[in-house]
Order: structure tokens, then C-alpha cells, then sequence
């Protein structure tokens, strides 16, 4: 199973990039394993894709921590945003 992954401001700083596409394990079904499995392999991008505040987009649809995954999707994490 594919996925493209997209990261958003200090997320894709965290990530080392603004995209990957990923082959993700077959145990992979939601957007709370993928966070599992990123967080895994990676420290810095574990502590940041932990943040209460960090949105989630399935195929520019917003969508919740146990929303679904599937082949091809796009996945997006857009961090917390403040403003004035």
C-alpha cells in the first residue's frame, strides 16, 4: 500500500521534507497507525505529529486520528496555527 505524505511548517521541518510517498504496512489502517509508525522511526517528528493541535487531511478532507487509510491516499499534517 502507497501513500503521498505531506507535512505543513514546522511539520515538514520536523520530517526533513514537505512530501514522501510511503509504502505503508499492511497493519497501517488509520491515521493513528501511520502517526505510530512515523513516530517509530523517528524522534523529532514523533513529538511534533504528537501535538493535540495538529490537524489531519485524508484526499483534502479533514479528518480525525481513526479515520481510515487506504492505497493512494493523499495524507496530510498541517501543524497547530495561531494568528492575531
Amino acid at each position: 500500500m502507497m501513500a503521498r505524505i505531506l507535512f505543513f511548517g514546522k511539520l515538514a521541518d520536523a520530517a526533513g521534507g514537505r512530501s514522501r510517498d510511503l509504502s505503508l504496512a499492511p497493519e497501517t489502517q488509520t491515521i493513528d497507525d501511520l502517526v505510530s509508525a512515523l513516530s517509530a522511526k523517528e524522534a523529532a517528528l514523533a513529538s511534533a505529529l504528537n501535538e493535540n493541535s495538529v490537524r489531519f487531511i485524508v484526499n483534502e478532507m479533514i479528518a480525525s486520528r481513526d479515520a481510515a487509510i487506504s492505497d493512494e491516499d493523499e495524507i496530510a499534517f498541517l501543524p497547530p496555527v495561531s494568528g492575531g
